[in-house]
């Protein structure tokens, strides 16, 4: 088993402290239909919008590579041919930009949600052990880790089905060895008042 050290091998990445620090960052990582979405949303409510702010790492992907590529960000946020089209170019972009700086997503997604002035930052979708570890190496002991674990029984039943090329690939898998979270939680039904409880320990 595997834990997310305090070094990893950057790979000519650009490591840049935030001035910025706010007091707990609650990074949160799962598998599709676990989940996590559904409990870092009722996290938010439960604490508020002004102590709180929810960072979708993947948020700045399409809308950066859109300014980056000259794109029509709309018709990439959508469903039809046009993102279709580009999916593989923006995906080898963004494993691109990663290996030459594994923060820059990080960064990216707290200047996109805004999230320098509240106390409280709520990343929902970390994916890769880079992701946290770039959380880690700039803000230390005031990132808490928080998986969220269902069983495939509980995720059909929410709609997941195993996808070839999505639940075998690394953003899917490249955290499924990590065994030091702070908190790893199962969550088989939908009442997560529990589960919050326990979260909201980490920072009180």
């Amino acid at each position: 088993m595997a834990a997310v050290s305090s070094t990893v091998d950057r790979r000519g990445a650009q490591n840049q402290t935030m001035s910025t620090k706010p007091a707990h960052i609650l990074i949160f990582s799962g598998k599709r239909k676990s989940g996590k979405d559904y409990i870092t949303d009722k996290l938010y409510e439960r604490i508020g919008s002004d102590e709180s702010v929810i960072i979708k790492l993947s948020g700045p992907i399409k809308t950066h590579w859109a300014k980056t590529s000259n794109l029509d960000i709309d018709q990439l946020l959508g469903d039809g041919a046009y993102k279709e089209k580009y999916r593989l170019e923006m995906v080898k972009w963004g494993e691109e930009t990663r290996k030459k700086d594994y923060g820059y997503f990080c960064r990216a997604a707290i200047e996109m949600y805004n999230a320098e002035d509240k106390p409280i930052w709520i990343v929902s979708d970390a994916r890769r052990k880079t992701d946290i570890q770039w959380f880690l190496d700039n803000f230390g002991e005031i990132c808490k880790t928080v998986r969220i674990s269902s069983s495939e029984t509980v995720r059909r039943k929410r709609g997941w089905n195993f996808t070839q090329g999505i639940d075998d690939m690394e953003t899917e898998c490249d955290l499924d060895g990590v065994n030091n979270w702070n908190l790893h939680l199962r969550n088989e039904t939908e009442n997560v008042e529990d589960i919050l409880d326990k979260i909201l320990e980490l920072i009180n």
